[in-house]
């Protein structure tokens, strides 16, 4: 499964250069079964958004795909997920999703046994936020003459999440001003991000000290504690999750309303995977920013990169919600 792409090794590392530039700005114009775009609409998606625009279409058309755009932005509700045993012989697509991530992570050996027990035909679609060498040498040895699909920074939106700060004056008064939230707004499910897993224990004993009904999930938890949060937390059961990062990738949670940072994400680009939990491709959201004096130069930052507004929280924020 060799490329015959060559351009790609003088691509420089982290960004694609985009060879495509099609889109199809509705679904109902992408030739989809009639079951699946019932699907499609009954789960909230009401329009495409701008990688799904330039990506459903090429995959549907047997084309190997490249897709970098950065998390929350749609890659993986480009294909469907179902975990169960397969057999590679009579694979007809793979993707490969995370791509950074898992590679990041040392899954490298895993991934390329996978892709040498893959026939000839198969159709590869490797979907990433970044491209880093490592993602790049999959590109050129698995994948024939790809698309290459970018979305710029420049082209993401925030558009349906509506986003507010509280000035707190000191970090010791966010935890008050956190429970005047809730007795504020009435929320059907809400994401809480600290920046440290110290800290979402800490904030998760003081909200339960305090008669809330909270759940907790960061790295120092084995994998089958963290499935069994985000299946109660998916299913309902629990409505308000504190995190860490861990879950600002990849993870779509629909009846999430609201995403309260806590702590102001350590970089920008963990803006955009954080607050997105809460709008994910369309459906509307609110993200509020708990903002110290010392917060105020990362907030501008991120609103200059995203090219976004943050205002001060309303007294009618409930209503918003």
């Amino acid at each position: 499964m060799a490329s015959t792409d060559k351009g790609l090794e003088e691509i420089p590392e982290g960004q694609i250069e985009s060879n495509y530039d099609e889109t199809v700005d509705s679904f109902d114009t992408m030739d989809l079964k009639p079951e699946l775009l019932r699907g499609v609409y009954a789960y909230g998606f009401e329009r495409p958004s701008a990688i799904q625009q330039r990506a459903i279409m090429p995959v549907i058309k047997g084309h190997d795909v490249i897709a970098q755009a950065q998390s929350g932005t749609g890659k993986t509700a480009t294909f469907s997920i179902s975990r169960r045993f397969l057999k590679t012989d009579s694979m007809k697509m793979f993707v490969l999703d995370e791509a950074d991530e898992m590679l990041s992570r040392g899954f490298t050996e895993q991934i390329y046994d996978i892709f040498q027990l893959l026939p000839q035909s198969t159709q590869v679609v490797l979907l990433s936020a970044t491209m880093p060498q490592d993602v790049l040498e999959v590109t050129t040895k698995f994948m024939r003459d790809p698309v290459r699909i970018l979305v710029k920074k420049a082209e993401l939106t925030l558009e349906g999440i509506k986003q507010f700060y509280i000035a707190v004056e000191k970090e010791d008064w966010k935890l008050d001003t956190l429970s005047d939230l809730y007795e504020t707004v009435t929320i059907t499910q809400a994401v809480i991000f600290c920046n440290t897993r110290r800290k979402v224990d800490w904030l998760t004993d003081k909200l339960t000290a305090r008669d809330f009904t909270v759940s907790a999930m960061h790295g120092d938890m084995d994998q089958g504690q963290r499935d069994l949060i985000m299946k109660e937390f998916r299913s309902g059961s629990s409505r308000v999750l504190i995190a860490t990062d861990l879950l600002a990738r990849g993870i779509d949670v629909q009846q999430v309303s609201l995403v309260i940072n806590y702590d102001l994400p350590a970089n920008r680009e963990n803006y955009i995977h954080r607050i997105g939990r809460g709008g994910r491709f369309g459906r509307k959201g609110v993200a509020i920013n708990f903002v110290t004096a010392d917060d105020v130069r990362m907030m501008r930052e991120i609103e200059q990169f995203y090219s976004t507004q943050i205002e001060e929280m309303p007294m009618n924020v409930a209503d918003l919600i």
